[in-house]
């Protein structure tokens, strides 16, 4: 008995010794989704890769209608939980898709286009029966919901925007950087560094329920794959400054509504522009109005106080807001 105690014992020190609790793998393997997640075989570059999401279906009175849900750069299908309840509720199915490159979805080196990820996104529509549907875009998102209401306006029952970035061209005023030199940027990131942007551009004050974004966003960073996910965030990157869809707004021929927090200031690349250039750009209270006046008939609903992500800030207000619009 006492040398199965020893043994036992043992295990426990060598498991202790070598596990991680805070390395969140680069496909969060180890991240629990609030919903059963399947993946969406692709082939795409020559490379057989898969496409991650959520199909959850309405909790009462179904009424036939879907909505698909874009996360941001930073995120993944795991932070739309509260907005995915709510829509459930009222009787929405509610798709959550992560992006090729993001959450559990392949890591892949290809080339990263809103293009690409707009038809893998109607493939998924396609390969699950829905022909229309309501498409809320946050951040990044909301740029990949614009180049998809582009492409697809007959399968757009309404665009929702949610402090989209790409409300400017930031290769107008940001010099340009290389993926290689991108990438470089990517291999600093620390769960600390990634906790301070959080607190200095998403949020105004600071609540323990956000440190669960940390968590996911920001320990990534400590697993052995790190540098393939490091890469493929400077991909993205590349996508978003190489491929504007503000020159585009006024082609948008579907109804649109934007919910935006005016205290957000958010510039892509901002790091590498000095004090007096940052004043200059990434102001949502400038840009949400004059957005809204590009897309014909858009809807705008402002939230003063509010910073980058309303969802998680400002949750009743936000969601009551969302299905009050559909």
């Amino acid at each position: 008995m006492k040398n199965i105690v020893l043994t036992l014992f043992a295990a426990i020190f060598c498991l202790s010794a070598y596990a991680q609790p805070d390395t969140v793998s680069i496909n969060l393997d180890n991240v629990a989704y609030p919903y059963p997640v399947k993946f969406l075989p692709v082939t795409t570059n020559g490379q057989d890769v898969r496409m991650a999401y959520m199909d959850v279906q309405p909790t009462s009175n179904a009424n036939g209608k879907t909505v698909m849900l874009f996360h941001g750069k930073n995120f993944g299908g795991y932070y739309w939980t509260n907005v995915i309840k709510a829509l459930t509720a009222k009787g929405y199915r509610v798709v959550v898709p992560d992006q090729l490159g993001f959450g559990k979805s392949s890591k892949a080196f290809i080339h990263y286009s809103f293009y690409k990820m707009a038809s893998l996104n109607k493939k998924l529509l396609d390969t699950l029966g829905i022909k229309k549907a309501y498409i809320l875009g946050h951040s990044m998102g909301g740029m990949l919901a614009t180049r998809f209401t582009l492409m697809y306006p007959g399968t757009v029952e309404k665009l929702l925007l949610e402090n989209p970035i790409g409300l400017e061209d930031y290769l107008s005023f940001v010099p340009y950087k290389s993926a290689e030199e991108l990438y470089k940027n990517e291999l600093k990131t620390t769960a600390e560094s990634v906790k301070k942007y959080y607190q200095t551009s998403y949020f105004d004050e600071w609540k323990p329920e956000y440190d669960y974004l940390v968590k996911i966003g920001g320990n990534v960073s400590k697993s052995a794959d790190f540098p393939r996910y490091a890469m493929v965030s400077a991909l993205t990157y590349e996508m978003i400054f190489e491929q504007p869809v503000c020159h585009e707004f006024g082609n948008i021929k579907v109804p649109t509504v934007l919910f935006i927090g005016l205290e957000d200031n958010t510039i892509v690349g901002k790091a590498y522009l000095s004090p007096e250039e940052q004043a200059k750009h990434g102001n949502y209270k400038k840009l949400a109005p004059e957005t809204a006046k590009k897309i014909p008939g858009a809807k705008l609903i402002s939230y003063p106080g509010v910073k980058h992500v309303p969802h998680w800030q400002i949750p009743d207000k936000f969601l009551k807001d969302l299905t009050d619009n559909l």
